[in-house]
């Protein structure tokens, strides 16, 4: 493996973590999933962060970072900045350790990830809400650091927080029952993935490592692709605790030597993976956490009959997220559509339309109607829930024959997201 790196997590030090982190981490199992297993003919394994005590895998480079630093560091405190797992896991070992810590969160934080924070913290942890993005929050925290002279605690780009989330790849290859084949583990700014795969490159050089980033989020791919990090301009927020607009240098240094593949999946996807693991197998994962999985039918031929092993990183996920998880999904499989209908202003016009439009399985499930007595035809926003997402042809070709239809609205998203 070349190594060829300004900094490289050797065995050594990833074993001096691992001590510092007794106690306080959970060992988390390895599970055989048996769902995922026969949907794809291989022996699937989770990789159960999602059941470390902040719920992700983030407490483990955060304490350790923490645990490296002098009493006169700590003395002036920490800060971080945060999408919300790293941020838990500041809040965590601040309140283990008595040290006063300012967190600083992108102002869309999921409100079950600001209450988690606050209450791990306890009375050692501050939120700070800044910025849109983590790289904006990242930028306020950073100014917070220079003129309070406290110490910044890095989500990934740190050689102390890339060998704590590197103690993963330990604990996977003393509990793994034969030889790991794959490994999907999910990218945000990159330092579980350089961890995860300097470690077995040292000790299971024939794993495969495969990262995963969100479609809207392609941070690590464009990196690869251009040969150093890049900043990106815009990037999809909804899978927050990977929703990085440039990752580390350091992480980026490792990984693209480490790594044998970046792909990215869809956000519709993961949405349909987060609803069939709480359906099927009672895991709550938040958007992140569900990356390993959704990549597997991109590697659906590779995989058959391998030994694979996929990260959930966390469990961190908004209940009141899941009719915006579940709408995503629906959309993403061609099973929700909405369309700018006309109805003619008189009566009978809506069963016309459900009795001659809509097929026998077909359901309206949103309806906006706009009545204005001096145009002829009033207009409605309608969403359709199908029951197969071949019947889409069939009602489009109804409501265009029978002079219902308007304008589609799925392939709009600005349009759809201002009248829906």
């Amino acid at each position: 493996m070349n190594t060829d790196t300004t900094y490289f997590p050797t065995l050594q030090k990833v074993k001096l973590a691992a001590q510092r982190l007794q106690g306080i981490i959970t060992h988390t199992p390895l599970s055989y999933n048996r769902t995922v297993s026969e949907q794809y003919n291989a022996s699937i394994y989770f990789k159960r962060e999602d059941l470390q005590p902040v719920r992700s895998y983030k407490l483990r480079g955060a304490y350790n970072k923490m645990a490296t630093l002098t009493a006169d560091e700590l003395a002036k405190g920490v800060v971080c900045a945060s999408a919300g797992n790293h941020a838990q896991g500041v809040a965590f070992a601040c309140n283990k350790m008595q040290v006063h810590g300012t967190i600083f969160m992108p102002t869309p934080t999921p409100g079950q990830k600001l209450q988690q924070v606050k209450m791990f913290g306890g009375e050692y942890a501050e939120v700070i809400l800044a910025g849109d993005t983590f790289d904006e929050s990242k930028d306020a925290a950073m100014d917070f650091c220079n003129v309070r002279g406290a110490v910044f605690i890095h989500p990934f780009d740190d050689p102390h927080i890339i060998e704590g989330q590197a103690t993963i790849g330990l604990e996977l290859l003393e509990q793994a029952p034969q030889p790991i084949d794959y490994i999907f583990v999910p990218i945000g700014g990159g330092g579980l993935a350089a961890g995860l795969s300097s470690v077995l490159g040292q000790l299971s050089p024939e794993t495969k490592i495969i990262g995963v980033e969100p479609a809207g989020a392609p941070s690590m791919q464009k990196a690869l692709e251009k040969g150093e990090p890049v900043y990106l301009e815009r990037i999809n927020k909804f899978v927050d605790g990977a929703a990085v607009q440039k990752v580390g240098s350091l992480t980026f240094d490792i990984c693209r030597y480490t790594l044998q593949d970046v792909c990215t999946v869809h956000e519709g996807r993961i949405c349909e993976v987060i609803l069939s693991m709480y359906n099927k197998d009672a895991i709550v994962a938040e958007p992140a956490g569900a990356l390993s999985i959704a990549a597997l039918d991109q590697y659906a031929d590779q995989i058959k009959g391998k030994n694979v092993v996929c990260v959930i990183s966390g469990s961190n996920n908004d209940i009141t997220r899941m009719e915006e998880i579940k709408e995503r999904a629906l959309l993403y499989a061609g099973l929700k559509h909405y369309f700018l209908v006309k109805f003619p202003q008189r009566p009978g016009a809506l069963r016309e339309f459900v009795m001659n439009v809509l097929g026998p399985t077909d359901d309206i499930t949103h309806f906006e109607y706009t009545k204005k007595n001096s145009k002829e035809k009033g207009t409605a926003v309608v969403g359709i829930e199908l029951k197969s997402a071949p019947d889409f042809e069939v009602l489009l070709d109804n409501m265009k024959t029978k002079g219902f239809f308007i304008d589609y609205l799925n392939n709009q998203p600005h349009l759809l997201n201002l009248l829906v």
